[in-house]
């Protein structure tokens, strides 16, 4: 086999590929084989006609094709191999010349992985910052808490007033006609929670028990979804019940018994302790993120369109299933936002380009740098996966198996994590 390689434009290769006749006969062998079975000649059993009765009575050209794919299929790679070249995307092949008896020539151009050129990546310089958690956010969470365990009793008297709980049944219209999803009923609205559009929940205050009100409003423009972007809707309302919400006190006594604590100062220390751990995850993750991002925009690297495409199809995937998760599929979700798969993914391509980019970067430097993945560390990866989808008895079988069945996923997971913490070890913090 000869192979001649060229590089045509950017990420893009051309071979020529001329294998040896009795290779390509062997191809032709091996097609009759694959095919006896179909061909019908007078005199012979299906399935027994010889080779030689099959090309005088078909022609040698029904056996062209499957012959020239056996070629490809065995020669293709090694051409690959043998030239150090990683494609990216399915060769576009051309066949030159084929004949019975002669040298097979097919050319094959393909788009491949592109040349990192590496800037500076040790010893950059990158911020990081600090949260401290405040008394505020503390006293947030506390809140949030006391809201949770708050009882809620029917207003007998009286009317709707900020802060309480509004049962309503409410039916709106856009240009007079009733839109989808726009009715509720026996739906329990807090007034000042502003889970409603625009001034809706100020207009119930002030109503009583069955009173039937409308409520003129506006769609934001960036509502998500284009028919309502703007537009002005009526609500026909009935107030049907009011409830008002009686706050636990701050206590010892509501610390003992909501948490596993005896006084509340204690609770607000826990409060403070995962808030700062929270904080710190934080703050190491945006610091990871701005090395990366610091030492990718050092690198030099023409991203194939490909690539860009398929990380972008990738991403619609991982939303699709997401989505379905939540009993939704991308149709419901194109109409919900008032978009298509068209502006999805033109959405997504800046997005994609940049994942790719940062892959083929962190990809280089661990090359570079010799960084790899310990048994060890694989198999800790694997277990961490295997908790999530195992009880604690059968976590471990499960580990081996992950492990078995995607061990080049996790192990690339690995050294990229591991590249990651070579970087921020070998960066000058600006605090």
């Amino acid at each position: 086999m000869e192979v001649k390689m060229e590089k045509i434009e950017t990420n893009v290769v051309k071979f020529e590929v001329k294998v040896e006749a009795e290779k390509f006969n062997n191809a032709l062998n091996k097609a009759y084989k694959k095919n006896v079975s179909k061909f019908s000649v007078p005199g012979f059993r299906k399935g027994k006609v010889p080779m030689n009765m099959v090309k005088q009575y078909y022609g040698v050209g029904v056996l062209l094709e499957d012959a020239v794919n056996f070629v490809i299929d065995e020669t293709y790679p090694v051409a690959l191999k043998d030239n150090d070249i990683r494609p990216v995307d399915y060769p576009e092949i051309d066949v030159i010349e084929v004949g019975e008896g002669k040298d097979l020539v097919y050319t094959a151009k393909v788009t491949v992985y592109p040349e990192v050129e590496l800037g500076k990546y040790k010893a950059v310089e990158a911020k990081k910052v600090a949260y401290e958690v405040s008394e505020e956010e503390v006293e947030k969470q506390l809140k949030s808490m006391q809201e949770k365990n708050a009882r809620v009793e029917t207003k007998t008297e009286g009317t709707v007033e900020n802060g309480n709980i509004a049962v309503i049944d409410f039916k709106g219209y856009i240009d007079g006609v009733a839109f989808e999803g726009g009715e509720g009923t026996d739906y329990s609205l807090e007034i000042g929670s502003g889970s409603f559009i625009d001034n809706f929940e100020d207009q119930l205050v002030g109503a009583a028990v069955g009173d039937k009100k409308e409520i003129n409003v506006t769609f934001p423009e960036n509502y998500g979804r284009e028919e309502f972007n703007g537009k002005p809707a009526t609500f026909e309302v009935t107030v049907k019940e009011i409830k008002v919400k009686e706050l636990p006190v701050l206590d010892d006594e509501f610390a003992k018994e909501v948490s596993e604590f005896d006084t509340i100062e204690e609770v607000k220390e826990d409060i403070k302790k995962k808030a700062q751990e929270s904080n710190d995850v934080r703050a190491k993750r945006e610091f990871e993120e701005a090395v990366i991002n610091l030492v990718v925009n050092n690198a030099k690297v023409e991203v194939p369109e490909v690539m860009i495409n398929k990380e972008v199809e990738a991403m619609v995937k991982d939303l699709e299933n997401r989505l379905s998760y939540q009993g939704l599929n991308l149709a419901q979700y194109y109409e919900f936002t008032g978009s298509s798969e068209d502006k999805m993914k033109t959405f997504m391509k800046e997005r994609a380009e940049i994942k790719v980019k940062t892959d083929l970067v962190l990809e280089k430097i661990a090359k570079v740098e010799n960084i790899d993945a310990t048994e060890e560390e694989l198999k800790t990866k694997a277990a961490e996966i295997a908790k999530m989808y195992s009880s604690a008895d059968d976590s471990e079988k499960m580990a081996e198996l992950i492990l078995k069945a995607q061990e080049s996923i996790i192990r690339t997971e690995v050294v990229t994590e591991n590249t990651v913490k070579f970087l921020v070890e070998n960066t000058k913090v600006i605090e």
